[in-house]
């Protein structure tokens, strides 16, 4: 392991871990150097594994000192987008949304959407992410405010010609080619487009009202029905943007939400309380960060200038509001910008938004790769290639515990194939040989009972040969795995692999050493989607189970209620609260219950002596 350097300053600055190739590996920031580069020089018992993995491959660290730590978290980002060091997070943009784009170097610029890269000079409004509706709003804008929508080539030929096209006969152009309009006059239908798209309609509304009264009183009836015409426009231009907050409220509302190994970072951006863009960043985590420091780390790329930082910024908790991101923002600004959190009202709605937003982009992400058959295939090759398997398994199955202290321990088996689950072979198995708290005997005796039916692809599909088994869990685990397969003189037929929980990292039969499959891999995604569904699949089926075990222990001691019985209640009823609330009609209305038997029910459970379940939470 690389030994701790001497001389480390204890001032704010920037680190470098280099490998034996001097290729940067990771890069960090500290308000002191000497401390936070401390913490990673300890016994490798009190590092995260990722962290082990990282100090195991670096051979040098570099620092580079700066005057606070708001410039570290400036040269932080650069250092990343210049190098793109393997355990940093990354960071992406959603380019997949549209802008409105108003390029001012020309002098009768024509409005178009755009989903490329931004080019100086040209000023962009959105992104917006009805592609229908926006294209609606912008023609009813060039009513209210008729710029060209012409091509370069379009306007030259009209021009060459002297003579406007048909949007300047039908009001939805102001015929710029041909001289009935002058730059200036011009420049200010392009000034009202960009308040438009900046959410200043009630600046609009008044100024198309004005022009109308104006002509109305000089008996300019042309004039004073093209501008209601333009009001009527603009108001149904406006509709298509939803009215969050007052008329006045200009700030952003940032959210973030996070699954596995992603994190989506949604930004909105309210003005005059209207929602007129949102922006989305993808990271993908590396080094444990947690959602304050992937915050602070994406503000370098979420505002880039002044023009773009409101005065109010609004986040969905109060451990996102730091003093680092205020200091950043309001520098940027050049004027102090409040980050706070929304706890109550409009605000906390609006929130509530963009957090269900990010946790959206999140699942239209997971739905997208699930979709590709490549990116499908590249998972499955890029842990076949991680794990050392001869060929990249087809037929994964995972495992997972599940217990209430101890007690009811259940199993869960859910198989995927082509990276794809398949829901017809998943299996639950209850625990009957472990008694006590004890995951590593009851994994082994799960893992025994399911390989006891090992086949070949030919005859019964119902436990089919895996090319892989996930184990979830650590090297105990993972022995007890290996163990159930001796035990059926199966070593060597079965390919295993266990996943750590916290750290997501792999382990392999005959090795202590870790594997970690890359920050944002598809590989270690499938790893994710695998074991979460393995661990829903074991939750369910304990809820389920612990359910019908508390029917049953409350329901003993009532004459004629046999097993079979207590089972078509709960299946009749669905729970025991159900039960208690249910009434004497009811339980006689049950055909295959005796009278009798119906009445002995009834006065049991109104009894007050009964038990009534906790509500208290599952310990899985």
């Amino acid at each position: 392991m690389l030994a701790k350097p001497s001389g480390i300053p204890r001032q704010s600055g920037c680190y470098l871990f280099k490998n034996e190739r001097g290729t940067i590996i990771y890069v960090g920031k500290a308000r002191v150097l000497t401390q936070r580069l401390s913490s990673y020089f300890q016994r490798a018992e009190g590092l995260s594994q990722k962290t082990q993995l990282l100090m195991e491959e670096a051979t040098a660290v570099e620092w580079i000192v700066t005057p606070n730590e708001l410039d570290a978290l400036i040269l932080e980002n650069e250092l990343i987008k210049e190098n793109q060091p393997r355990y940093n997070m990354r960071l992406k943009d959603d380019k997949s949304f549209p802008f409105v784009a108003l390029d001012s170097r020309t002098p009768f610029a024509a409005p178009y959407t755009t989903r490329g890269q931004h080019v100086k000079g040209v000023r962009y409004f959105g992104p917006f992410v009805d592609v229908r509706a926006l294209r609606v709003t912008m023609d009813e804008l060039l009513q209210a405010f008729p710029l060209r929508s012409c091509s370069k080539h379009k306007f030259n030929y009209q021009q060459r010609i002297n003579r406007p096209c048909l949007l300047f006969d039908i009001g939805k152009c102001s015929g710029p080619c041909v001289g009935k309009i002058d730059p200036d006059g011009y420049q200010e239908l392009s000034s009202s487009w960009a308040r438009f798209f900046e959410g200043d309609v009630r600046q609009l509304r008044d100024l198309l009202q004005h022009q109308m009264d104006e002509a109305s009183a000089q008996q300019h009836y042309e004039a004073a029905a093209k501008a209601r015409d333009g009001l009527a426009a603009l108001e149904r231009a406006a509709s298509a943007q939803s009215v969050v907050l007052d008329d006045h409220s200009n700030l952003d509302v940032i959210a973030l939400a996070s699954e596995g190994s992603r994190a989506a970072i949604v930004r909105f951006r309210v003005r005059f309380g209207r929602i007129i863009g949102r922006t989305v960043h993808l990271v993908d985590r590396s080094m444990d960060e947690d959602d304050r420091e992937i915050l602070e780390n994406a503000m370098t790329e979420m505002y880039l200038d002044a023009d773009s930082i409101p005065g109010v910024v609004v986040v969905a908790r109060a451990s996102l509001a730091t003093s680092l991101i205020t200091q950043y923002l309001s520098d940027v600004r050049g004027r102090t910008v409040e980050v706070v959190a929304a706890q109550r009202g409009k605000r906390r709605r609006v929130v509530d938004l963009a957090v269900h937003d990010a946790q959206a982009v999140i699942n239209r992400d997971s739905l997208r790769r699930q979709a590709d058959h490549n990116v499908r295939s590249r998972a499955l090759q890029e842990l076949g290639a991680a794990l050392s398997l001869e060929q990249p398994p087809y037929r994964v199955e995972c495992f997972d515990m599940s217990h209430l202290q101890g007690t009811n321990y259940v199993g869960s088996m859910v198989v995927f194939e082509d990276a794809l689950p398949v829901k017809s072979d998943y299996r639950h198995f209850n625990v009957k040989e472990v008694l006590g708290n004890d995951d590593v005997g009851a994994m082994e005796e799960v893992v025994r009972r399911r390989l006891s039916h090992w086949e070949e692809h030919q005859g019964s599909t119902k436990f089919r040969r895996p090319d892989l088994i996930i184990i979830d869990g650590g090297l105990p685990q993972l022995h007890a795995a290996e163990k159930a397969a001796r035990s059926l003189d199966l070593t060597g037929l079965v390919e295993f692999t266990a996943l750590a929980k916290r750290e997501e990292l792999l382990y392999r039969p005959g090795s202590s050493t870790p594997i970690a499959l890359e920050r944002g891999s598809e590989s270690l995604y499938l790893v994710q989607r695998i074991r979460d569904e393995a661990h829903r699949f074991a939750i369910s089926f304990h809820r389920s189970k612990r359910g019908k075990s508390m029917v049953a222990s409350s329901l003993e001691g009532v004459e004629g209620l046999g097993p079979a019985r207590r089972e078509r209640l709960l299946g009749a009823f669905g729970s025991l609260n159900a039960l208690r609330q249910a009434t004497l009609d009811e339980f006689e209305a049950l055909a295959w219950l005796p009278s009798d038997v119906a009445t002995r029910l009834y006065d049991h459970l109104q009894a007050p002596s009964i038990p009534r379940p906790s509500k208290g939470g599952d310990d899985d």
